[in-house]
């Protein structure tokens, strides 16, 4: 009510015969400023959803379960593999070692070996016996080498029961890091 009561007594022209003092700006007198209301728009109502029946929660799928058991064995089978492939590299970098260590060790016995005999001092104590000569051309024979080499390899066959033995090979192989 005291909104009607301010609004009816506001009146723009009530007050014509005043003086203009020369600014620019007229002075609002106290008066309640008027602010557009904002606009109430009518609520959407929700659309009522139907009530559906829920599958109550079965069992698990047996499936399901020989899935997640062969990820896992196959992950344990897996990093499985990569030990026996780092074991196996750092065979490989230790016997690389060795080798190169016995390589040089020939070198030096290769070397001792032919200081401590001189061939031309054995050939002379051999021929001045008598009991060795030099051979006659009648003495030498030739190998024709032209062919190509091949090679017959005589073993057993170890064929039979290649998966039982595989199967065999892979428990062997996981009984052994436990």
């Amino acid at each position: 009510m005291a909104e009607t009561a301010r609004r009816a007594s506001y009146d723009p022209y009530r007050n014509l015969n005043y003086q203009y003092d020369g600014s620019a700006v007229r002075v609002a007198e106290e008066e309640e400023v008027l602010r557009p209301r904002p606009q109430v728009r009518p609520r959407n109502r929700e659309l009522a959803r139907p009530k559906v029946a829920v599958r109550p929660a079965g069992k698990v799928s047996l499936f399901a379960v020989v899935g997640f058991t062969t990820v896992a064995v196959l992950a344990v089978l897996i990093l499985m593999s990569y030990i026996q492939l780092g074991a196996i590299s750092n065979q490989v970098v230790s016997l690389n070692t060795e080798m190169t260590q016995l390589q040089s060790e020939e070198a030096t016995l290769r070397a001792r070996y032919e200081l401590a005999y001189d061939l031309s001092a054995i050939e002379k104590a051999v021929t001045s016996d008598g009991s060795m000569s030099r051979p006659q051309m009648g003495q030498m024979v030739y190998v024709d080498l032209t062919e190509p080499d091949s090679v017959v390899l005589y073993h057993e066959d170890q064929s039979g029961g290649g998966f039982l033995e595989s199967l065999e090979e892979v428990v062997g192989s996981v009984l052994s890091y436990f």
